[in-house]
């Protein structure tokens, strides 16, 4: 198998939701939250396990950890551009923000709860900033009222569109922590764990290289890895040619229109070339961001054969 890639959410997690890598999480949080926010030690919540992978393929991947002063942690790592994708990371704030008490609890108890969401694809339009930060804000004053709510978006693309497809331009994007995890996550291949310039000599780049370097997969584990590859391999080309055949549809209709035809176009089509390659359909579903019954549909209308 090629070098594995931490962008995929089973390897994502095999890195820094395990307990020997804690000190990994540290690091990539504190790389991402403000000061006051930081974190010397934490709980994890839901660790990463080889026996729960086997019997949930499908469950989400996210990592749960909870700080020694209460705070709460969700970080996700996303890899599709789902609909909706800003209201299911508020959902899943809210989620970790409400589980915090038992029935009866009082309110008080409370702790504020931070949602970290690393997206491999933009998100955030209107702005070239990779790491942008959510709160609720008063209108006009821009007064922060609630300050238990807090959410983090990671946008990688921004982060190597301009290059960095060699070692010297990716050095020239490197001034903070979070651009050394960012880098990892993105450009991992350029980087040699025994002869890192010394813009990116942390011993804990180190580590999560050698993790990356020694990972082993179950092979239940290999199957998703690399059913989620194959995604990785159609999506670029598919994507670009189905939102150029939706614009021009949509140009009668507007721009706007043409390009979520474009968006439409773009997931059936991946759907197809995934069941053309006999991928599993939980794993499409998880990909896709669909319905299984989305799915059936879409290939039933292509005249593939199914198999549940």
């Amino acid at each position: 198998m090629a070098k594995i890639t931490p962008r995929v959410d089973i390897a994502f997690k095999k890195i820094f939701g395990v307990e020997e890598n804690k000190d990994l999480l540290i690091s990539l949080i504190n790389s991402i939250v403000s000061q006051q926010d930081q974190v010397a030690d934490l709980v994890l919540l839901n660790p990463y396990s080889v026996k729960n992978f086997a019997h949930d393929k499908l469950s989400i991947l996210d990592i749960k950890a909870r700080g020694i002063d209460g705070k709460r942690f969700n970080i996700e790592i996303q890899i599709t551009d789902e609909a909706d994708y800003d209201k299911r990371a508020l959902y899943y704030w809210a989620k970790l923000y409400t589980e915090q008490l038992k029935s009866g609890e009082d309110y008080g108890l409370l702790s504020k709860a931070i949602g970290i969401h690393i997206l491999n694809f933009t998100s955030i339009v209107g702005t070239d900033k990779y790491h942008n930060v959510f709160h609720i804000k008063e209108e006009k004053s821009n007064l922060k009222y609630f300050n238990d709510l807090e959410l983090h978006t990671i946008e990688l693309k921004k982060f190597v569109d301009n290059g960095c497809n060699v070692l010297n331009e990716l050095l020239t994007k490197i001034n903070t922590s979070l651009d050394i995890w960012v880098a990892f996550l993105t450009r991992h291949e350029l980087l040699n764990k025994e002869c890192l310039p010394k813009a990116l000599n942390k011993n804990y780049l180190k580590k999560a290289l050698t993790v990356l370097d020694t990972m082993n997969f179950t092979t239940e584990e290999r199957e998703a890895y690399e059913g989620i590859l194959k995604w990785f391999q159609v999506e670029a080309n598919t994507l670009k040619k189905a939102e150029a055949r939706g614009e021009a549809r949509g140009e009668a209709r507007g721009e706007a229109r043409g390009i979520e035809i474009g968006k439409t176009l773009g997931i059936e089509i991946m759907v197809l070339n995934l069941a053309e390659q006999k991928c599993d359909l939980g794993l499409i579903c998880k990909v896709s961001g669909l319905t299984l019954d989305e799915v059936k549909t879409i290939i039933r209308n292509n005249k593939f054969a199914m198999t549940d």
